[in-house]
């Protein structure tokens, strides 16, 4: 006992308890996914509070000289049975809300375990165990101190739980604006508390009443017949009355209420005086029909793509063991799930990082443990990977990414790649798999000249030509049969699916596109011009979206139900580019003219409406000017780029539509100048030239070199940024692994700072070039009516059979369901 006191008195200074700002890491090791419940359990330090599983504590003593950590080891056990229960446990609950975590909603956190908890402090490096009630004998300013401290780690709210999945909820709205001034007719209408029935019709369910006269309405018609007739929404065209009541979902808690003008569900704070307007005692009502919240998950269960991408009518094989780990859903986290599991099936990416490790390691590919009779969908369920820790970092700071709504898959897959791209600038960068370049080629009509631009690109986006379905005939018979049904208020047929060629949509993707208002050098004037889109480069991976998302002509979003039947070998080698062909003419080189808005009125004889402050008008432009596309910079405006960002990335791509915009927002976003104003200097008329920028000046190189830089990268840095000595500091932060590798570079090779300056023009990205030969290895697939909502699964192929990744299930795939994908992986064919 002497020798234990004497080792916890030598480590009492390096004891803390923690406070209400300190993170207390106390279920995830910090450099794996051990947990308490591993075999070795986990070792938090009592200083720093980090946790770490039993292979890692020892080297965090030997870096950091902490000796003294609190191990705890839970060991799982059954739920013992409530003896003053008359029964088991009841079945499981329908979920009624589109939520998780919250009531009514799908239950991910039911906790059918009990845990013995082990508690005991730890020495390092002599591993003395001090069991938690074993602090007798010591001082009582000691043993409190250390009781405390102990006390504190296990009572306060971990790190994870801190960000832990929060209760999502679906369901979340917004009080309507209408609902304190909402006009109530004064027509002496009375609602019976049952028997209704569409006044337009003979419907008696998915009946609404709207609020401002009484009228009782069927509602919409859904995509799959099913619904109403339209007839509530029609009378709002007609009327102009915004606010409706679903009959039926009325109860003393609330009931559902749509805003035909703010076009989704809302909240009425005033839904019981609004009703008893019309005789309805809101506190006598009972539910008696579905909420559309049930409606859309009874919905989501009906639609076919569920069972046959999830394969749910097979009974599939679980498979275990390294590169066949499951990651437990986060609440909403499948987008994420899926492409991570894709990503760390590629050998560029499997690196010695925590998430590989988990994944690939096989050390937490073991089943979850049996709780009885489990339920079909629960078998083959692993214990898997939770990783919080990257889902909080990887989403830090952006406003989707970090919430724990459902995401794109393919708009996590570039917002990964964007981060890998900041944080690999001056070492070996993964993302070198997917980088390829793409060859732009623009044709003036008028002039018949061209112009040839390359810009970098990681993902395929493939235009769906549904015109071009084979079975358009069996596409028509079902419409009718199902305007039949729909009339005679009989069951709709079987749901037919558009089948479209993959060679169709290839064919799209390489079709010459229309460019209306382009800007001509070659005439310096606004054009028609034909845009073709090439490879420049074949990456070792191709990634392949199917752009299966779109908008309806009232611009509701949708997704196509398409099946694409997706080819195992790909060659795309027809679709690389060419460059710059004998008998063709390039454009000139000018950049187009621009007034900025600090310009003289009328000094370049301004036209049009001079009170005019849209970013296309006279303030903004002259007659020789380009017109900047108004409508393009709006809508990349409402995406939350910055206005200058977004006015530059129109006018380096000649109005060539919001897409070519868009490729240059990504391309430019790490950019320091990314979102200052845009001013070219000689842009005085037609044909006019940039100016070269005048040299630096001394005083601001000076100021620089003061700052500990070279005189080198001083000039560099000024040169990049136009001379601006406040944007100069930030580029040379920015870039400062580049600069430091390039100067080592010079001094090896005996460059002088002359020639060093004189390649200021940066090397293009570095692409892995090949042939354009691939095979399909991997595909992510989407279920649910957009991004969203719905569910994320991928399916890999390994080991020369498929496998499918649904969260923490990983089994053997019987029917991958490869013409139903929306993200797809090819892997080059070696030559």
């Amino acid at each position: 006992m002497a020798e234990l006191s004497e080792a916890l008195l030598s480590v009492l200074p390096s004891i803390r308890v923690p406070k209400a700002g300190d993170r207390v890491h106390k279920d995830e090791c910090a450099f794996s996914f051990d947990t308490p419940e591993s075999d070795g359990g986990l070792y938090i330090c009592m200083n720093t509070f980090l946790g770490f599983g039993k292979q890692y504590v020892e080297k965090h003593y030997q870096k950091t000289g902490q000796r003294v950590y609190l191990h705890l080891k839970r060991t799982r056990k059954p739920k013992e049975e409530d003896t003053n229960s008359s029964a088991g446990d009841p079945p499981r609950k329908k979920p009624t809300r589109l939520a998780i975590g919250v009531e009514g909603g799908f239950d991910i956190t039911e906790e059918k375990f009990e845990y013995d908890e082990d508690v005991k402090i730890v020495i390092l490096p002599e591993h003395l165990d001090i069991p938690r009630d074993g602090l007798e004998g010591l001082p009582d300013m000691v043993k409190d101190r250390i009781a405390s401290a102990v006390e504190a780690i296990l009572t306060a709210d971990s790190a994870s739980r801190k960000q832990e999945v929060q209760a999502w909820d679906g369901e979340v709205r917004r009080v309507s604006k209408h609902a304190f001034s909402l006009h109530q007719l004064q027509n002496d209408v009375r609602i019976p508390p049952c028997g209704w029935k569409c006044s337009k019709c003979d419907m008696r369910e998915n009946l609404w009443l709207n609020m401002t006269d009484g009228a009782i309405l069927c509602g919409r018609r859904y995509f799959d017949g099913s619904g109403g007739n339209n007839h509530a929404v029609e009378h709002y065209r007609e009327t102009g009355y915004p606010l409706a009541v679903k009959l039926g979902t009325i109860t003393p808690d609330g009931a559902d209420v749509y805003s035909y003008d703010e076009d989704d569900m809302v909240l009425d704070p005033n839904l019981a005086e609004h009703l008893a307007h019309f005789g309805i005692d809101m506190l006598k009502m009972q539910k008696t029909d579905k909420t559309m919240t049930e409606l859309e998950i009874d919905m989501n269960q009906r639609i076919g793509e569920w069972e046959l991408i999830q394969e749910s009518g097979v009974q599939l094989k679980p498979l275990y063991g390294p590169g066949y780990t499951g990651i437990r859903n986060l609440g909403n986290s499948c987008y994420l799930n899926s492409v991570m599991q894709v990503l760390f099936s590629i050998p560029d990416f499997q690196r010695k990082a925590k998430l590989g490790h988990g994944l690939l390691s096989g050390e937490y590919s073991k089943p979850a443990p049996a709780d009885g009779e489990q339920q079909p969908d629960q078998k083959g369920l692993q214990n898997g990977i939770a990783p919080r820790m990257f889902k909080s970092l990887i989403g830090k700071g952006h406003p989707e990414f970090s919430t724990n709504r459902q995401q794109d898959a393919q708009e996590f897959f570039l917002h990964f790649i964007n981060m890998v791209e900041r944080n690999c600038r001056s070492s070996e960068n993964p993302n070198e798999v997917f980088r390829f370049l793409v060859e732009e080629k623009l044709k003036c009509l008028a002039t018949e000249k061209v112009k040839y631009t390359q810009r970098v690109d990681y993902i395929m986006q493939l235009p769906v030509p549904m015109d071009a379905a084979l079975n358009k005939d069996e596409l028509l018979e079902y419409e009718e049969k199902k305007r039949q049904a729909e009339e005679e208020k009989q069951p709709l047929p079987e749901l037919v699916r558009a089948k479209v060629p993959f060679s169709s949509c290839l064919e799209a993707y390489g079709a010459p596109e229309q460019v209306d208002d382009f800007w001509s050098t070659a005439l310096q004037a606004k054009s028609v011009a034909l845009k073709t889109t090439r490879f420049a480069s074949f990456p070792d991976y191709l990634v392949i979206q199917i752009k299966k998302f779109t908008f309806g002509l009232d611009w509701v979003p949708k997704k196509l139900d398409v099946s694409i039947e997706m080819p195992e070998e790909l060659d795309i080698s027809a679709l690389q580019g060419t460059g710059l062909q004998d008998g063709e003419e390039e454009m000139p080189d000018i950049a187009p003219p621009l007034v900025t808005p600090d310009e003289p009125k009328g000094s370049l004889g301004f036209y049009g409406n001079e009170d005019d402050d849209s970013f296309c008008s006279p303030h903004f432009s002259s007659p020789t000017s380009p017109m900047l596309d108004e409508s393009v910079i709006i809508q990349l405006v409402e995406m939350g780029f910055p206005m200058d960002a977004c006015r530059k990335a129109v006018y380096y791509t000649g109005n060539s539509g919001v897409e070519t915009a868009m490729n240059w927002v990504m391309s430019h976003m790490d950019d320091p100048d990314f979102a200052n104003p845009l001013v070219l200097p000689g842009s005085s008329g037609p044909g006019s030239t940039i100016a070269c920028p005048d040299p630096p000046s001394e005083d601001s190189v000076a100021t620089i070199v003061s700052m500990g830089f070279s005189r080198d990268q001083a000039m560099k840095a000024l040169r990049a940024t136009n001379n601006s000595l406040e944007r100069a500091v930030d580029w040379i932060f920015s870039h400062i692994d580049d600069l430091d590798a390039e100067a080592a570079m010079d001094i090896s090779e005996g460059r002088s700072a002359a020639e060093s300056i004189s390649e200021s023009v940066p090397v293009g990205p570095k692409v892995r070039d090949g042939p354009g030969k691939y095979q399909l290895f991997a595909f992510i697939s989407h279920m649910g009516t957009s991004t969203m909502c719905g569910h994320y699964v991928c399916h890999i192929k390994k080991d020369g059979r498929w496998v499918i990744y649904n969260d923490q299930k990983v089994c053997a795939s019987e029917k991958p369901p490869k013409d139903l994908g929306y993200i797809y992986f090819y892997q080059r064919v070696p030559s």
